[in-house]
């Protein structure tokens, strides 16, 4: 089941191959202010459909995770990064996070909403 995301501008445009069983609400100071749902995927089930000209990144600490969005009207898009599931940065197991509040046409409230502490964790 293929589902389709859009920025609010449509300017930056993605599909990903399938539904999330969760989503990650983040406290870090990044993803608190960007108030984003996080869907986690290998880089085989994301497509961007859009021109990557129309994505702007940003890093910011470590620079180890690549924050997209979109350059046109600023929403928060996708990120890339390591796998961080064993707390260290797996490099050799890179993960796409998308925002799941851009999905076109789904239904995200019956999805569960796991919170981490990236407050508190880095």
């Amino acid at each position: 089941m293929t589902i389709k995301a859009s920025c609010h501008c449509r300017a930056t445009t993605f599909e990903v191959s399938e539904a999330p069983l969760t989503v990650t609400q983040c406290t870090c100071s990044f993803c608190s202010k960007r108030g984003s749902l996080w869907a986690y995927y290998v880089p085989s089930q994301f497509k961007l459909t859009s021109p990557l000209k129309n994505v702007s990144f940003y890093q910011w600490g470590s620079k180890t995770v690549k924050h997209g969005f979109c350059a046109t009207c600023g929403c928060g898009t996708f990120t890339e990064t390591p796998d961080w599931s064993t707390g260290k940065p797996d490099f050799d197991n890179p993960k796409i996070s998308v925002n799941s509040r851009l999905f076109d046409g789904f239904d995200l409230d019956q999805v569960e909403v796991v919170v981490i502490d990236g407050k508190n964790l880095w």
